[in-house]
Order: C-alpha cells, then structure tokens, then sequence
C-alpha cells in the first residue's frame, strides 16, 4: 500500500489568555486570539482575532486583522482591517481592505515597487515567494 505524501496545511490556534514569546513559522494557517511577542511567518491565512496581540514582525499571504499589532506587517496578497483593528506599524501589501472604525498609523506600501520590512527595495513577487 503506498504512503499519501501530500500533506495538508495545518490550522494553528493561539488562545485567548496565552502569551507566547519568540518566533513562529507555519506552512499552515495560524489564528491568535492571545497575546505574541516576536517574528511570524504564516505562508497561509493570519487571523488575529478580537483579543488577539501581536508585537513584532509578520510576513503572510492574506491576513484578516480585527485585534492589535504593533510592528511590521508584509502581506503577499490581501490585508484586511476590521472595524476593531488596531495597527501600529508598516504596512506592505499588494491589496487592502480598512472597514470604517479600524486604526491605523505608520505607512503603507503596495504595488509594483515597495520596501520591504527590512527597509530594502525589491518587487513584490519576492514576498510571495517569501511566503510559498
């Protein structure tokens, strides 16, 4: 019998009431309803719930934000801030979507040519591929 090597993208949940810090990378999805201190990289969906903190750099493919971070955010595809979002930082992204009520302060970059969260120049295919 031959062994299924597809794997499939996991879902991964951080609570509300728990506080992590240090860095994370996922080939999944990632949903934080808690408290995370440090460095994300979510190649799938990030949702940061209601409760949800993040204090740190994130790099993602989409991202549907309705809590707080405070840090960069680079977001391959779509970015979408909620009417409780609270942003504090950079934004990269090629697409964004701000319901009315959301926060934000820092800037924004999308399109052909942006600055990455280090502060480089490059297109906008390197983060996708960052995130693939």
């Amino acid at each position: 019998m031959a062994k299924n090597t597809n794997e499939t993208p996991s879902v991964n949940l951080i609570g509300a009431g728990t506080v992590i810090e240090g860095d994370i990378t996922t080939n999944g999805d990632m949903r934080i309803d808690g408290s995370l201190t440090g460095t994300i990289n979510v190649k799938g969906k990030l949702v940061v719930g209601a409760t949800g903190m993040v204090e740190g750099e994130i790099i993602c493919q989409n991202a549907d934000v309705s809590g707080t971070i405070k840090g960069k955010i680079g977001v391959a595809e779509l970015l979408s801030l909620k009417s409780s979002s609270k942003l504090n930082g950079d934004i990269i992204t090629n697409k964004i979507a701000v319901e009315p009520g959301a926060t934000f302060s820092g800037s924004c970059s999308m399109g052909g040519l942006i600055k990455d969260i280090k502060g480089e120049q490059r297109e906008k295919t390197e983060l996708a591929e960052k995130t693939a």
